[in-house]
């Protein structure tokens, strides 16, 4: 008992001292409306403008676009003179150029397209004579309507190179000769101004109606020229037909005896594709329908398209065919095809 008498002190004194800590803290609490210390004004930021000179760039806006392409296809055959299996010594040669530049500014659109094609064919026994031949150029002014429709008008040229020729065997000699000329350079040439509307739907796609389209087509090349039997006597001194002196060569490409040009006024159409169908396999094609206003029933087609696929960065196989029908030509469809394997460049690449 005395134990716990002895005790008792200690266990008041604790008691006091809590008592005395839990007093202190009350007093420390901070009350919701008030803070722990005042904090001390701050001085006002002194801020100096700065001017920072910013360099003039002349920068200037481009609003042309250029692609280029430039190709090389050739191909040859040889035999030895033991080859008893049949074959024919061969080779071909063929360099294409292509190029197209768009200007886009606002709503007005101007494009200039340059196709340039030339090739050589060489058999064996036989005269080197072009297997294919064409330069075309189109250029085109627009103005944008609505998101696919425009106004346009466009101007055409089309022709070729080289000479085509007819040829026959020299009765003497059995070789290859040349007997007589189809066409050249501007003979037959032809140049056609168009004004209408255009559907462009988008940038692979674009549809031509051109409803005030005229063409003129020339025939330079006096050797060509079509003549009446008189006209032929003039200038070959005899006729072409001695049987018949009035008898003549009859019309060319449309032009009539005697006369170098032919200017007709037709509605044209014209359609334009050029689209990647697959990873590296692009078609390219080109319809055009010219029906004479004079001759709506009887109108000439043209198609050209080409199927291309880059094999490496330069080595390119191309499948390419021309379908054409013109009355004022022969009255039939004729068409070529090529298949080729060589180099092709394209700018930008």
């Amino acid at each position: 008992m005395r134990i716990k008498f002895y005790l008792l002190p200690v266990f008041i004194f604790v008691l006091g001292v809590t008592q005395m800590h839990a007093q202190d803290l009350k007093e420390l609490r901070v009350k919701p409306d008030s803070s722990i210390s005042e904090q001390e004004k701050q001085k006002a930021l002194n801020i100096k403008n700065i001017n920072v000179p910013i360099p003039k760039l002349d920068l200037k806006v481009n609003y042309w676009k250029h692609w280029t392409k430039l190709g090389l296809n050739f191909n040859q055959a040889q035999f030895s003179e033991s080859w008893q299996l049949g074959g024919l010594n061969s080779w071909a040669l063929m360099g294409l150029f292509w190029h197209k530049s768009e200007f886009n500014r606002n709503n007005f659109n101007f494009t200039t397209e340059v196709d340039m094609k030339y090739g050589k064919l060489k058999n064996e026994d036989q005269m080197p004579r072009p297997n294919n031949d064409r330069l075309f150029w189109d250029n085109k002014l627009s103005y944008k309507l609505s998101k696919s429709w425009a106004i346009y008008t466009s101007i055409t040229v089309e022709t070729q190179f080289d000479n085509a020729y007819n040829y026959g065997r020299d009765k003497e000699t059995g070789k290859d000769t040349i007997t007589s000329v189809k066409s050249s350079f501007m003979s037959p040439g032809y140049f056609t101004e168009s004004v209408g509307l255009e559907y462009k739907p988008n940038k692979e796609f674009s549809l031509r109606f051109g409803t005030g389209t005229a063409r003129q087509t020339l025939i330079l090349d006096q050797r060509i020229r079509p003549r009446s039997g008189q006209g032929y006597y003039d200038r070959y001194g005899e006729y072409l037909h001695p049987s018949d002196p009035n008898r003549g060569t009859g019309a060319r490409y449309g032009v009539e005896e005697d006369k170098n040009f032919k200017n007709e006024l037709a509605f044209q159409l014209t359609a334009n594709l050029d689209k990647n169908i697959a990873k590296n396999i692009n078609l390219k094609a080109r319809y055009n329908l010219f029906a004479d206003y004079l001759d709506l029933n009887d109108p000439s087609h043209r198609l050209d398209a080409t199927f291309s696929s880059r094999i490496t960065s330069l080595i390119n196989v191309s499948l390419g065919g021309t379908m054409i029908y013109d009355n004022n030509m022969i009255g039939k469809v004729q068409w070529s095809e090529s298949l080729a394997l060589g180099i092709l460049l394209n700018l930008p690449k």
